[in-house]
């Protein structure tokens, strides 16, 4: 599918290469197996509990879940990108604005899963090797290798890494049952408090839809290549399942050891050396994809702009944001983004099913939809009030930003939608 999605850019998905929705749930499935997913796991339960942490893996999966089902389908029904459908609700130029913060944030997770694995390799080699290397020369010499991963070999890669991440989740899974074995009784788990509460159940939650709200948003880059509606949303499973399975794989090894970091869990059971390597594999494929993406995102801004060169630009911000550790601002990235994304799917729902009523052509993109860009920015701003609580509609400012670029977008194109229907 991957080799074919570059030659559906910017036009249909042809019959030929149409794949079953089960195929691509185990690719949505697998994109959760990466550091910084496992460190939200960790980082979530040691905060809240695990109680409190499955109650924020369970609303947030919802949340994600239903908004997925909402635009797989019209990936599905229009069998274009998402860049192509951005095209049409927010206008040829409009897109490119939404696209350079899809971008932005792409070289965000590169950057933070660049640290994380970083800190990985500090802890494998200072741990196992009794030696260690400068971390910062460790983002650059693993920032290097995975550019050139993106420019020349991230196919091959992404080989390895069907292989590798599968084998990871039977690898976690039994260090999972090994973490369940050490418990007296499971109401043990249950009954975890940590000591500092340090986080709400609000803001788990708040981050974790922040950590998945693009899967909404681009959820049409997987779904136009599946064969009917009813499999489209199947694939949605791979999110639904595959996403809290990931968190709850790391939250029970990390509140049986206390740990966050993953290297430093799979010490406490002597199994250093092997995690490190297939995550060290899947981490690697995985921000290969991310700056892979960044950059193809970007050079739809310019077409003047190289793959190659908006490749390296794009991967030294990254670095950069890396070496000043950005990770350390993971969580308030991802609020950032609970504001931002979801009303961009709010909008393009709306502009497929009751605007254009589910009729894409290629010639009737026009260069600027003024009412998508204003609805966007309206309930963005007005989001983010809600998220500094000057005041409150739903309690929930990602909510927030669904709910009001939905409305607000309707309101602006009320007339055209009873013009059409009539």
């Amino acid at each position: 599918m991957s080799n074919q999605a570059n030659q559906y850019a910017t036009t249909k998905v042809q019959p030929k290469d149409f794949v079953s929705g089960w195929v691509v749930a185990l690719i949505i499935a697998s994109t959760g197996l990466s550091v910084s997913t496992l460190f939200l796991g960790s980082e979530i339960a040691l905060g809240l509990g695990f109680k409190d942490a499955l109650i924020a893996f369970g609303i947030s999966t919802l949340v994600l879940t239903i908004m997925c089902m909402a635009t797989t389908l019209i990936g599905n029904r229009s069998r274009l990108s998402t860049y192509m459908i951005l095209h049409f609700s927010f206008g040829e130029h409009g897109a490119k604005i939404v696209n350079f913060i899809f971008g932005i944030t792409l070289i965000g997770w590169f950057a933070v899963a660049l640290e994380l694995l970083a800190i990985a390799i500090f802890d494998t080699t200072s741990s196992t090797f009794s030696f260690t290397i400068s971390k910062e020369l460790i983002i650059i010499v693993t920032s290097i290798f995975i550019t050139i991963t993106t420019v020349y070999g991230i196919r091959s890669i992404e080989k390895v890494a069907n292989i590798s991440i599968p084998i990871l989740t039977a690898f976690l899974s039994y260090v999972f049952y090994l973490s369940l074995e050490k418990l007296e009784t499971p109401a043990a788990l249950f009954d975890y408090i940590p000591e500092e509460n340090s986080m709400t159940l609000f803001k788990a939650t708040s981050i974790l839809v922040g950590a998945a709200v693009l899967f909404p948003v681009l959820m049409a880059d997987f779904s136009r290549f599946v064969k009917n509606d009813q499999q489209s949303l199947a694939s949605v499973l791979g999110l639904t399942i595959g996403t809290p399975l990931a968190y709850i794989l790391s939250a029970v090894p990390s509140i049986q050891t206390g740990e966050v970091d993953i290297i430093k869990i799979m010490e406490a059971y002597n199994m250093v050396i092997p995690a490190f390597l297939l995550l060290f594999i899947s981490t690697w494929s995985t921000n290969a994809t991310n700056l892979y993406s960044a950059s193809l995102t970007f050079t739809t801004i310019n077409k003047k702009w190289t793959f190659k060169s908006v490749v390296i630009i794009s991967s030294i911000i990254g670095t950069i944001l890396a070496l000043l550790g950005f990770a350390s601002y993971l969580f308030e990235f991802l609020e950032f983004l609970g504001i931002l994304a979801p009303s961009i799917s709010s909008i393009y729902f709306i502009h497929f099913f009751w605007i254009e009523r589910q009729q894409y052509n290629l010639e009737d993109i026009i260069k600027w939809e003024p009412a998508a860009l204003i609805s966007w920015v309206l309930s963005s701003l007005i989001s983010m009030l809600t998220y500094f609580e000057v005041f409150q509609i739903t309690g929930a400012y990602f909510l927030d930003s669904f709910l009001l670029g939905a409305i607000i977008y309707l309101a602006f194109k009320w007339r055209a939608i009873f013009k059409t229907a009539d």
